[in-house]
């Protein structure tokens, strides 16, 4: 009896220390993950000469919103900022109908030509035409330099977010679908009444797949759509063009408004992501439903 109570005395014990190891180990990734994201923050909010002697800290020692007024009011953010949310709101709406309707085609037994297309879309991720063919395709064939429909087409379709989806759908049980076909509806009423309202976590994961590289991108504008500004890219402008602007004899109320580059930049970081941050949380459940799908079945 005295022997079992040692033993059990002693599993407690080692289950204490273990929850103890589990704890800090938590604590540091925490930390770890926290920290740059606080950093860039307080450099955004702290005095850009401040800034250059030492940028290792969370909490800005000298507070101030110099770098968010000059990003704010000495470049017109209004009508970029708007531009941005278009072409996620459009380019998120029409990718995710159109990558759900891709899917559920190659999702079909049915569908002959389910295994070439396939495979030929897997090729895709790893073989591209590259960029002056696209560039060639977008400006010289389809004319579609400074337009807004060059946001939205080359980004409609994202292999991985197909066989996502599709994956998805075909775990869904087949029955559902020759209920349906029994009650007369078609393929298209199959796929919006049947499938869609099944797949909202896939739906939500490439929602936000679609609207994050929407949001970021800039590099299409600079190349097809410089008259259609983005925000990112009238912010990478922005972050290329900052300078130290100081001048020697300047009064202090003019040095302590200046701005530097890193100060800039962080400032610009914050801006560009916290639209993003504001949204994950709405998506999350769905966003780590859809991630792990697949991983365990009935």
């Amino acid at each position: 009896m005295a022997d079992n109570n040692y033993q059990i005395k002693g599993v407690g014990k080692s289950e204490k220390w273990f929850d103890y190891v589990l704890l800090i180990f938590c604590l540091l990734l925490i930390v770890m993950t926290v920290y740059p994201f606080l950093n860039v923050l307080a450099i955004s909010l702290n005095d850009p000469m401040d800034t250059m002697r030492n940028i290792n800290f969370i909490i800005p020692r000298k507070f101030t919103l110099s770098n968010y007024i000059y990003i704010f009011t000495e470049n017109n953010l209004g009508g970029a900022f708007l531009m941005s949310i278009a072409r996620t709101l459009v380019g998120t709406g029409i990718g995710v109908i159109c990558t759900a309707m891709l899917a559920y085609v190659l999702s079909r037994k049915d569908f002959y030509f389910n295994k070439p297309f396939t495979i030929l879309f897997i090729i895709t991720m790893y073989v591209s035409g590259g960029m002056i063919p696209e560039y060639l395709l977008l400006t010289r064939t389809l004319h579609l330099s400074n337009n807004f429909v060059v946001y939205i087409i080359p980004g409609l379709i994202w292999v991985y977010n197909v066989i996502l989806m599709r994956s998805f759908i075909e775990g869904l049980p087949i029955a559902l679908q020759e209920a349906a076909k029994i009650d007369g509806a078609n393929d298209f009423i199959i796929w919006a009444k049947v499938i869609l309202p099944l797949c909202t976590p896939t739906i939500a994961t490439v929602a936000l797949f679609l609207a994050v590289g929407q949001w970021n991108a800039f590099m299409d504008t600079y190349l097809y759509a410089r008259e259609l500004p983005t925000l990112q890219y009238v912010l990478y402008e922005i972050m290329e063009k900052a300078t130290i602007k100081i001048d020697p004899h300047a009064q202090a109320n003019q040095i302590q408004n200046a701005v530097s580059p890193m100060s800039v930049r962080m400032a610009i970081t914050i801006v560009a992501t916290v639209p993003i941050l504001i949204v994950y949380p709405f998506l999350q459940k769905y966003f780590v439903g859809g991630m792990t799908l697949g991983a365990v079945k009935d």
